[in-house]
Order: structure tokens, then C-alpha cells, then sequence
């Protein structure tokens, strides 16, 4: 049997349902919902960029002096003992940096490039600081720095953080964990309890049709079966934005997203 938990009046109230009924529920759903891959000839491109408007937040600072490894830490410091953590970057012409542009609902279509998401912990700080991960596939994270670190990763929705695993001496050997999400959460938080100037994110991904912008703000997503869906833009801080996209065989289609500051 299976136990699930809810709360009720202040009090916990478990409801059991049969684990063979629920099992072929749920195996059935996971198989029909599987993201199939294919050759995909005749296909679209979406192209677009994503802009910031508004005052640009400040970083958060933290006092060097207040944590572990001062110096080592202190070579990307402002020079007045602080590292700064700046979450929303913006470039010259008001482009949107780390922002995951993802094609939503494509059944099948091209492969994935890689099965695994591959991260650096380089001079105290997480290298991509935002990251592309999936749903029972390897996070592997490399340790370059000559320090150890107090690897957290927690998944995360609107209202809950919850922890996913935790690597309290990550090494020179590094480490490699699974991406195991519960209820409908798909975005990740990464920090070091030593080092908490050193956070990173990830955002899990159901098909291969995504892009992360640089400070241009830009995207490209290519080889897309002609149809009309949604896409979505979606930044750790500022939150998400979603649109409707028709991409035509061997089209490109283009569209613009912007985010305003909080």
C-alpha cells in the first residue's frame, strides 16, 4: 500500500490507495508522456531576444573576513574585503543574461546533446551559474578550486524548498548524483554552506528545444517540427514569462520577451 500525507484542521490525515493501481497509473503516464527521439527534417527556428527594463537590483555583498578560505575566495573580491553576488546581469544594450528559453510540449523530435549536466566549483563560485539538468540524469559537479565546499542542492518551487541531496566535503574528486524532482518542481538552487556568496541554478528540461542567453540577451532554437506551441523564459529571480510561437517547416519565426525589475 501506499501512504500519502496531507493536513488537515492542524491534524495529518493519511489516505492509502492500492500501490498496483497507483503503480499502472503512473508507469502508463511516464511511458505516454516519454519525450521520443527522432531525425527532424524540414525543421523551424525560433530566434528572439530577451530584454531587461527598469533599475538593475545591486548585488548582495558578503564580508570575506565572515567565512572560510578569506584568501583563497578573496581573488574575485571588489578589492574592499566583499565578494559580491550579482543574480540579474544585464548587458550594453539591456540584454537579459542566464535566462532558459524552453520550447514547451514537443513530443518528439531532435536528440539531446548530452545525458549528463557538468558543473565547475572554480575560485568559490558555480561555473555555468545557471544550468540546463533532466529529470533522472547525472549532475556531476568538479571541484577545480584547492578549497572544499559544502555542496547543498535543493529543489524548489514558488512556495517550498526542499532538500535534493547534499555533499558536505566536495573535493578535488568531485561528485555525481542523480536529479530526482517530487510533486511538479523542475527548478534547482545550488549553494556552499562554507561559502554562501557561492550559489548557482538549474532549471530541469523535458526536450532538447531550450536556450540560455549571454549578456546580448539572444536566443536560437533550431531543427523544431513545424507547429504551434508554447514557449517560456524563465530566469531564477525574476521569474517567468510565456507566449504562444507557430513555426512554419524550414521558417524562422522571431519574438522578444522582457522582464521587469522586482
Amino acid at each position: 500500500m501506499v501512504v500519502s500525507m496531507t493536513v488537515h484542521g492542524g491534524r495529518i490525515v493519511a489516505s492509502i490507495c492500492h500501490a498496483i493501481i497507483l503503480s499502472v497509473f503512473v508507469s502508463g503516464s511516464i511511458e505516454a508522456w516519454a519525450y521520443e527521439e527522432v531525425a527532424v527534417s524540414n525543421g523551424g527556428t525560433v530566434t528572439g531576444t530577451v530584454q531587461f527594463s527598469g533599475e538593475l537590483p545591486p548585488p548582495t555583498s558578503f564580508e570575506l573576513r565572515r567565512y572560510p578560505d578569506q584568501v583563497f575566495c578573496g581573488a574575485l573580491s571588489d578589492g574592499s574585503g566583499y565578494r559580491l553576488l550579482q543574480e540579474v546581469a544585464v548587458g550594453a544594450q539591456q540584454g537579459l543574461k542566464d535566462v532558459i528559453v524552453t520550447i514547451e510540449g514537443v513530443e518528439k523530435g531532435k536528440p539531446f546533446e548530452s545525458t549528463e549536466t557538468k558543473l565547475e566549483a572554480n575560485i568559490c563560485q558555480f561555473v555555468p551559474f545557471v544550468s540546463v539538468m533532466r529529470e533522472h540524469h547525472p549532475l556531476t559537479v568538479t571541484n577545480l578550486d584547492n578549497v572544499s565546499h559544502d555542496l547543498q542542492i535543493y529543489e524548489r518551487d514558488q512556495e517550498h524548498v526542499f532538500i535534493m541531496f547534499h555533499r558536505p566535503a566536495l573535493t578535488k574528486s568531485g561528485t555525481s548524483d542523480t536529479i530526482r524532482f517530487t510533486g511538479n518542481r523542475s527548478a534547482v538552487i545550488m549553494q556552499c554552506g562554507m561559502h554562501p556568496y557561492m550559489q548557482g541554478h538549474g532549471l530541469a528540461v523535458e526536450n532538447p528545444y531550450y536556450a540560455i542567453t549571454g549578456l546580448e540577451g539572444t536566443f536560437e532554437i533550431k531543427d523544431l517540427p513545424a507547429g504551434t506551441y508554447r514557449i517560456k523564459a524563465w530566469h531564477p529571480t525574476l521569474g517567468d514569462k510565456e507566449q504562444s510561437v507557430t513555426v512554419a517547416a524550414n521558417g524562422t519565426t522571431s519574438l522578444g520577451f522582457s522582464f521587469e525589475a522586482k
